[in-house]
């Protein structure tokens, strides 16, 4: 057991390197090819909806297979999840750049998702198992600021690219960076972690959670189109609530249901990832119409602009992610949260007259209270679970994310839906697009508020809760 411990020490570094690129990736993808739609669709002359489904399923292949690759490592493996996730990632990514049909270009995509998830769910798991308690908080700060990173040089980055190589030279050049960490992970990567080795595998709680969450995200995607919509959402709600049910029961559940129940940090930690995603994540959505739309910038202007709010993320996430390790991380998310909502109740008082330096101020402020939350909030998370759940807790919380962020889509779509209609976002129709922007700000700024009392609950409970991991006797199963 020693050695494999000082085996693992030895390689801190490289096992971040790969984690830390399977962290950038995610986001970089999905940020970088939003950029590309309009030149994708120009050459396979797409309808608008394949052009929705290119980034609609990578989304959906991420949140559908989150949970149970986290439990399947949990049993088989986190390291073997993780490396089937780079290769998986790899080949569909090496796929993707030579499409020669929208749809295989949307197949691939949807791979892509599923490979990110395996990566994703499996990375923060490995971290949280290799370094001890005392390193997470800056470890998980640095990881959550790769996040960051990968969401501002997507749109920057690709859009150079494709003005100069042409939109499949995003894939061309992230193959490489794959196949470094790969190569990485696979000589530096030693040992094991299956914390719940001899567990069996929950299948069928597996199938009926991927079939509830598919109808559920189907249904989001189709809110606006007809009346099935809500009946997959419905259907897909019922679902989750069956799954629920199911895994309560069960032996060896996918999601043990008791850490919801019994344990109120890790629920109200996950609540409160939710909510802060499902009030943050519309913010560039928004900002990057209203900039171009209402005061008439440029793309370019555009994204250098908003790049400001990911690039304080990514700063300041270190930090953040260092004062967790010293102070009690719960406190820390919950001053983020009280920041994010301050930035919110800014941004929903914008309107046509005001100037860019404040649109800015308000960006460095989001930036900052979304810094301040998401690294000590996945500290608080990973800090509150058995080791055997490590993988349960990072998949969890992951999946926790991707359902704020389509929340926050789906109240978007709403709004739109009940007060635009069919009209385009123009010049024309700015007045209702200012009112649905400030509209929707001031649901956002309710919800991080409802948010920050989620989360002051949890900081009461986080000192009789939090269970401090890997210690010596349950580092005992690494390395089988």
């Amino acid at each position: 057991m020693q050695e494999n411990k000082t085996t693992t020490v030895s390689n801190e570094n490289a096992i971040l390197f790969a984690v830390c690129v399977a962290q950038f990736l995610t986001p970089f993808m999905m940020s970088s090819v939003g950029v590309a739609l309009p030149a994708i669709g120009r050459e396979f002359a797409a309808t608008a909806v394949q052009i929705g489904l290119i980034e609609t399923v990578y989304v959906l292949g991420t949140c559908l297979f989150l949970l149970p690759s986290g439990r399947f490592g949990d049993i088989y493996g986190r390291k073997k999840v993780f490396v089937t996730g780079f290769v998986v990632f790899t080949a569909a990514t090496a796929l993707a750049a030579n499409t020669a049909s929208i749809n295989a270009l949307i197949l691939m995509r949807f791979l892509q998702g599923v490979g990110s998830a395996l990566v994703s769910g499996a990375g923060l798991a490995i971290v949280t198992s290799v370094f001890p308690a005392h390193k997470r908080g800056r470890i998980l700060g640095i990881v959550v600021a790769c996040v960051y990173c990968g969401l501002s040089f997507g749109p920057t980055t690709s859009g150079l690219i494709i003005s100069h190589f042409g939109w499949r030279w995003i894939f061309y050049v992230t193959v490489p960076v794959q196949l470094v960490a790969l190569c990485i992970t696979l000589i530096k990567l030693k040992g094991e972690w299956a914390d719940a080795r001899g567990e069996a595998f929950d299948w069928m709680g597996s199938v009926i959670y991927i079939v509830a969450l598919f109808f559920l995200i189907y249904g989001a995607a189709r809110l606006e189109a007809d009346a099935w919509g809500k009946i997959h959402m419905l259907a897909g709600g019922a679902g989750i609530g069956v799954f629920l049910i199911v895994e309560y029961y069960c032996s060896s559940p996918v999601l043990d249901v008791s850490l919801l129940v019994s344990n109120k940090v890790f629920a109200f930690s996950n609540i409160a990832t939710m909510i802060n995603y499902a009030a943050s994540f519309g913010v560039i959505f928004f900002f990057s119409l209203y900039l171009q739309v209402v005061k008439g910038l440029s793309p370019q202007h555009t994204g250098w602009i908003l790049v400001c709010q990911p690039v304080v993320q990514a700063v300041l996430s270190p930090i953040a992610g260092r004062l967790a390790d010293k102070i009690s991380p719960a406190i820390i998310a919950t001053a983020g949260m009280i920041i994010t909502a301050i930035g919110l109740a800014v941004a929903a008082s914008v309107d046509r007259f005001t100037g860019i330096p404040l649109i800015i101020g308000m960006l460095f402020l989001l930036g900052t209270g979304f810094a301040f939350f998401s690294s000590p909030n996945m500290t608080t998370v990973m800090g509150s679970v058995h080791p055997r759940h490590y993988g349960i807790a990072s998949s969890f919380v992951s999946t926790m994310r991707t359902m704020g962020m389509l929340s926050s889509m789906t109240i978007i779509t709403i709004i739109f839906s009940v007060n635009m209609g069919q009209q385009p976002v123009s010049a024309q129709s700015q007045e209702l697009f200012l009112y649905c922007m400030h509209y929707a700000f001031l649901i956002f700024c309710g919800l991080s508020v409802a948010g920050i009392l989620f989360s002051t609950v949890r900081m009461k409970k986080s000192e009789t809760e939090t269970i401090k991991p890997l210690t010596a006797a349950s580092s005992q199963q690494h390395g089988r």
